[in-house]
């Protein structure tokens, strides 16, 4: 069924995929002004591109129906208790993706794109390869989104009860570590201030991540403990 399901929204991207291309170089475009100009090198690459967009814009356009076969997988091992906290995180999950992908290409990409293709260019000027471009707009969108995904989850190991919320606490300071780790990972540029900016939000992202895994856990330890 997920299959399926699957190539029948990857179909519906192909025929919107030139739409979809607009969208993804429209921080290039913006900078047309400064000489940016984008090309492909190779007969097959706009092809190439256009294709993995469509699969890409499909198993996006899939990802509820695929979130919801992954919980339909899982949940024979769950009590009926943490399969009901499992279903009412779905749309949290989903949400968390979109809003990971919305800040990339709102906030992060247009600095980030100016910084790289306006460096140095009294120097050389930049002919940038549209598949080059496009897949690191979609890697970085890609990862941002999972990123987004990190009060989700804690919230959801905390409902579990496979840690606490003091764990998360314990782990801030190793937590604003990997950030700008994180950071520097996924940025396309090397500059402090574009890894900063997914660095903080991370950041912000886990400390959000404790307070939902504090109140994740606030009713069951505020029961009085029984004895004998």
């Amino acid at each position: 069924m997920a299959s399926l399901v699957t190539i029948a929204m990857t179909v519906v991207a192909f025929v919107f995929h030139r739409q979809i291309l607009t969208l993804l170089i429209q921080p290039a475009e913006s900078l047309q002004g400064d000489n940016i100009q984008l090309i492909y090198t190779r007969a097959t690459e706009m092809l190439g591109i256009s294709m993995k967009i469509s699969l890409l814009g499909g198993l996006m356009l899939a990802f509820p129906l695929l979130v919801y076969q992954l919980v339909m997988f899982v949940s024979p091992g769950l009590t009926s208790k943490e399969k009901r906290y499992l279903y009412v995180s779905m749309p949290g999950i989903l949400l968390a993706f979109v809003a990971g992908v919305a800040f990339g290409y709102l906030i992060l990409l247009p600095p980030a794109m100016r910084f790289l293709l306006t460096f140095n260019t009294d120097i050389a000027s930049p002919f940038i390869s549209i598949g080059d471009y496009v897949n690191l707009m979609v890697n970085l969108l890609f990862w941002l989104g999972i990123v987004f995904e990190t009060p989700v989850v804690m919230f959801m190991l905390a409902k579990l009860r496979i840690v606490t919320y003091k764990t998360f606490v314990r782990g801030r300071k190793l937590a604003v570590i990997l950030a700008f780790i994180l950071g520097a990972m996924i940025t396309p540029t090397f500059d402090p201030i574009n890894q900063s900016l997914v660095a903080i939000p991370i950041v912000m992202l886990y400390e959000i991540g404790i307070l939902l895994a504090r109140f994740a856990r606030r009713r069951e330890e505020s029961l009085p403990v029984r004895v004998g």
